[in-house]
């Protein structure tokens, strides 16, 4: 198995409310993936309970079935959509450690 974690920073020019808002927007976008790709075995963004001592404002926990899985996931339709609708446009940081477990 293979355990995908990534950190986020949001961009600095957007609001606490557009924060709030694309932090849930994200967090729907990427947990409705589960059942969609193949080797996904799951996923959880975690929006809330960040302290003071964050230098982030989102993480993604996923886990997949194997290498081959992460990267069908990192190509497949409905994650890039996400990515490319939800993710990017605003975010200014990315912060990404695969390992195997």
């Amino acid at each position: 198995m293979v355990k995908h974690i990534i950190l986020w920073t949001l961009r600095d020019d957007l609001s606490d409310a557009e924060k709030e808002s694309i932090k849930r927007d994200i967090k729907a976008g990427l947990e409705g993936l589960k059942g969609q790709v193949p080797g996904l075995l799951d996923i959880t963004v975690n929006i809330d309970g960040r302290l003071a001592s964050s230098n982030c404002d989102l993480m993604l926990d996923s886990t997949l079935e194997s290498p081959e899985a992460l990267q069908g996931y990192a190509v497949h339709p409905a994650h890039v959509a996400v990515a490319n609708g939800k993710v990017r446009p605003y975010t200014c940081q990315r912060t990404c450690l695969d390992f195997e477990v």
